[in-house]
């Protein structure tokens, strides 16, 4: 039986808990593509393919001073095509510099073929995170 979304989201949830370790991509389809349509002015909004979002993002977590404390769903929405789904959740982090907690919200649109993600789509609070980082 295939692996669903829900399944794969839930362990992109438990892979994001602790500090950030390196991403192994495991999850994602050698064709994955990941957009951010919010992403910052002069920040990459688009990757195609596993390794080029590996190489982006590793480095990224890497610097990141925050160590995830909790996931939350806030709402999963199944739609018409049973590959996708749609979540609203929070990521829950404490700065490791100051060690003051936050919370940002994010809605994900993910993607699974063969229990592969292959679109990923998130809209992140971009204000919420650079408040958190200091």
């Amino acid at each position: 039986m295939d692996t669903t979304p829900h399944e794969v989201f839930q362990r992109m949830q438990q892979q994001w808990l602790g500090l950030p370790a390196p991403l192994t991509g495991d999850d994602l389809a050698e064709d994955v593509i990941i957009e951010i349509p919010f992403a910052p002015p002069g920040h990459q909004g688009r990757f195609e393919g596993k390794q080029q979002f590996l190489d982006f993002a590793n480095p990224q977590r890497a610097a990141l001073p925050v160590r995830f404390d909790e996931c939350r769903t806030i709402a999963l929405h199944d739609t018409k095509d049973p590959n996708t789904i749609i979540i609203e959740y929070e990521l829950t982090g404490t700065s490791t510099r100051t060690n003051q907690q936050s919370t940002a919200a994010f809605i994900g649109v993910l993607t699974v073929h063969d229990g592969k993600v292959t679109r990923w789509r998130e809209y992140q609070n971009i204000m919420a995170i650079l408040q958190a980082l200091g």
